[in-house]
């Protein structure tokens, strides 16, 4: 059986060179000499995951776990782990040096296999219940345990979703196709498709890419929408006709149906059918059997309730608790597979009619779409869905096929800014990845009376230039270090954007914005003249609440 050895060697070897097609070329070499199952595995841990999208076992080892194991097997205090990350900034690195300083080693040691390490871990994401979080870090202890610095660091490196190695998601398929000889159209064809590498890599060598096709229950990537600012844009300067969309503000989801199963996938292909029961039946009305695309929403009367309310119903083990409370409503919008026949490649306007035409009913709704020609019309739409209560739109060309992973200009999403508030930074963080260094995740505040509440926090919107100058500040203003985190005077205030307040019992205002990003550092205020929680409240108000519509 391949070792593991041998899969961190062949990721250390990508990760030390700059060339794109070096790394290809190493990659592929790797590849082309493993067996299939051992394939299929590495193919999948390179994608970020431990088990393919739409898996319905979840392993769930975080860094936490990862933390623990480390401490018990090296004796590391919180302080050490704290400073040795901060110095190296990646997890598995620190995994490597901690695994070094083991206190005991195995009288017997085994050599990790890939197949070995993948069954246990496989075997420990089936535990359910409150079992579940103890088997998974005695599976993570038995391979720490067994492991070397380098096989350790790059175990950690794939069960938290990041290896560092510069391997892009284009050069993995390229690396597929030379591995096997295959064109690389045809393996992007497949991945798209598919959304597993390891069936792309299995096929490619057997020399059957030509049969990938969506598969139900096989969750694939989502199109995506660019940002639309000037309604003339998404016309093209000419007299064409496009789809306007109600743009809703909760839960993607794509459904597969097929014989007497229905499930629905997030954006992080995960499986989330659990949490929303109710939606069996109508989905089952609604085809045969088919694949669509949607938006599920919090829903009461005639409209949306805020996203803080969907929230409610997910991850949840009990949702018919709270259905009753919080209904929901599924919006379909897109069509990509009916009975037997794949519509990806058909005209929006095609795959429109197909969705038309299915037995819409109860709480699974068509999104709400009209085709527009000129701005004046897009403009009225934008209005119209608005004050449906929903984000806005997005403006569709009716020609446009269905590009899986895609963000292109063949959709456009238009929606503005619920607010903006001027906020006073009162914590600092390190960030993750090439931000592990610097200060870029700010925790932020706003004024109740003469004392600072929180509100949220931000770490988008400002460039590499500014965080570093806020980091030297922050640093030099820290009124208490506690490590990743540091408490700052309250001298920094940014204006931040977000699209709606929430009730919180996370922060002490008893608020939350949603989708904060930073705009601006406002230099030219004090922070005396931020914005007040008087102010935060008066945005909640303005919004229409759950309660309102009943």
């Amino acid at each position: 059986m391949p070792r593991w050895a041998e899969f961190a060697a062949a990721l250390d070897a990508v990760s030390r060179t700059a060339s794109k097609r070096e790394k290809v070329a190493l990659l592929a070499g790797y590849l082309r000499r493993l067996p299939e199952e051992a394939l299929r595995i590495a193919c999948t841990y390179l994608t970020g995951r431990v088990l393919p999208a739409g898996d319905p076992d979840k392993l769930q080892i975080g860094w936490a776990a990862v933390v623990e194991v480390l401490q018990d097997l090296s004796g590391a205090s919180d302080r050490e782990v704290s400073e040795l990350y901060l110095r190296r900034g990646d997890l598995g690195d620190v995994a490597a040096e901690l695994v070094a300083r083991r206190r005991t080693v195995p009288l017997f040691r085994e050599p990790l296999t890939l197949e070995g390490a993948h069954e246990r871990l496989r075997r420990a994401a089936t535990v359910r219940g409150k079992g579940a979080a103890a088997a998974r870090v005695a599976a993570l202890r038995v391979l720490l345990e067994q492991a070397q610095p380098m096989e350790a660091k790059y175990l950690v490196r794939v069960l938290t979703g990041d290896l560092r190695i510069g391997l892009k998601e284009g050069l993995l398929e390229e690396a597929v196709a030379e591995a096997f000889d295959a064109p690389p159209a045809a393996v992007r064809r497949a991945d798209l498709l598919c959304s597993d590498l390891g069936e792309v890599a299995c096929l490619a060598r057997r020399g059957e890419l030509g049969t990938a096709s969506l598969r139900y229950f096989r969750p694939f990537r989502f199109m995506l929408a660019g940002n639309l600012s000037d309604p003339a844009e998404a016309l093209g300067g000419a007299a064409r006709e496009v789809l306007a969309e109600d743009k809703y503000d909760g839960v993607r989801v794509q459904v597969h149906r097929h014989g007497s199963r229905v499930a629905l996938y997030s954006r992080t292909l995960d499986d989330v059918t659990a949490s929303f029961p109710e939606l069996e039946d109508p989905l089952l009305r609604l085809a045969p059997a088919y694949i669509a695309d949607g938006e599920l929403v919090a829903w009461v009367g005639d409209r949306a309730a805020p996203f803080s309310r969907l929230q409610q119903r997910l991850r949840r083990l009990d949702p018919l608790a709270v259905a009753a409370d919080v209904p929901v409503a599924l919006f379909l919008f897109d069509l990509l597979k009916l009975e037997g026949e794949d519509l990806l490649d058909l005209p929006l306007r095609e795959r429109r009619r197909r969705l038309e035409a299915l037995a819409f009913g109860g709480s699974v709704r068509l999104a709400a779409a009209e085709r527009v020609g000129d701005t004046r019309s897009l403009q009225e739409a934008f209005r119209a869905a608005r004050g449906r209560g929903n984000e806005g739109l997005v403006v569709k060309r009716l020609d446009a096929p269905y590009q899986p992973g895609r963000r292109g200009r063949l959709w456009l999403k238009w929606k503005e800014p619920f607010g903006t508030l001027d906020v006073v930074v009162v914590g600092a963080e390190y960030g993750h990845g090439k931000r592990a260094g610097v200060l870029s995740d700010y925790t932020f505040a706003v004024w109740d009376g003469d004392r600072l509440r929180v509100v949220g926090k931000a770490y988008s919107g400002l460039a590499d230039a500014e965080i570093a100058e806020l980091t030297q500040f922050f640093l030099q203003h820290t009124v208490r270090d506690l490590g990743r985190f540091k408490v700052v005077e309250p001298r920094v205030v940014l204006e931040v954007a977000f699209d709606a307040v929430s009730r919180s019992d996370r922060h002490d205002s008893g608020y939350a914005l949603r989708f904060p990003r930073i705009l601006r550092v406002r230099t030219d205020k004090t922070p005396q003249q931020a914005s007040t929680l008087e102010e935060v409240e008066a945005l909640y108000r303005r919004q229409r609440q759950p309660e309102d519509l009943t």
